[in-house]
């Protein structure tokens, strides 16, 4: 049996609207080998980190790119643990990149 994180809900402080739809939380599920591809030919990195947040919430990119700031940042630092081993390099990558936008 398996002890990894399956999902995690992520409150907004700021919740976002699109399409008609508030989203107060978000809720990501645990990354699947496909979502390495959801942004593939992306140039930006910090385009490519939306998309997949996107992907792993099952929203659409609009709603990441609206977040408030500090709601996005929770959302990845609570997006880590469900991304595998991959997840503190591209946690790092993408605060990296995020800084230089």
């Amino acid at each position: 049996m398996s002890n990894k994180v399956k999902s995690v809900d992520v409150p907004l402080d700021e919740p976002v609207e699109h399409d008609g739809v508030k989203y107060e939380k978000l809720t990501l599920r645990r990354m699947k080998a496909g979502d390495t591809l959801v942004a593939e030919g992306e140039e930006s990195e910090a385009r490519a980190g939306f998309k997949l947040y996107a992907a792993l919430a099952g929203v659409p990119f609009e709603v990441i790119a609206d977040l408030d700031l500090d709601d996005f940042m929770t959302l990845v630092e609570k997006a880590a643990p469900l991304m595998g081993k991959s997840g503190a390099g591209m946690l790092e990558d993408l605060k990296k990149a995020l800084a230089k936008a």
